[in-house]
């Protein structure tokens, strides 16, 4: 199973406030033990939502906001793909991460969506278009 790891974003993140060496350090060794498991797919982390844009969709109209945007609790800061067995694998990792903010942060982990839960929507040609950008993503 793929899961997809939220960092969530704090008043510091949000601020632009950059993480120190050693909680680089440690994110560092962090992501190597991941990827040494075979556990970690991507992983990046975000700008504030101060540099972001955001496409509020409303029938056929498109509205662009620009950031930064409020409920700083509910914006994202980082985060990772990881592939594993089931959510108390991928839960086990979580709780060795590093403290991923200065005074506390806090990991959402989502199940991502595999062709199989679309059951009959997703159609054999859909499959193929599916595996097909995958290849295609794979090969960049």
């Amino acid at each position: 199973m793929r899961v997809m790891v939220l960092v969530k974003a704090t008043r510091e993140s949000e601020a632009g406030f950059l993480p120190t060496t050693d909680l680089l350090e440690a994110m560092g060794h962090f992501n190597q033990e991941l990827i040494d498991a075979g556990i970690m797919q991507a992983g990046e982390g975000l700008r504030p939502s101060s540099e972001g844009k955001r496409v509020i969709f409303d029938g056929e109209t498109r509205t662009v906001q620009d950031g930064p945007f409020e409920a700083t609790s509910e914006l994202v800061a980082g985060f990772w793909i990881w592939e594993v067995k089931d959510m108390g694998e991928a839960l086990a990792w979580a709780r060795r991460c590093p403290n991923t903010m200065p005074g506390g942060g806090e990991l959402e982990l989502r199940p991502l969506f595999e062709a199989e839960d679309f059951g009959e929507a997703m159609t054999p040609e859909l499959r193929e278009q599916e595996e097909q950008q995958q290849r295609a993503q794979a090969d960049e």
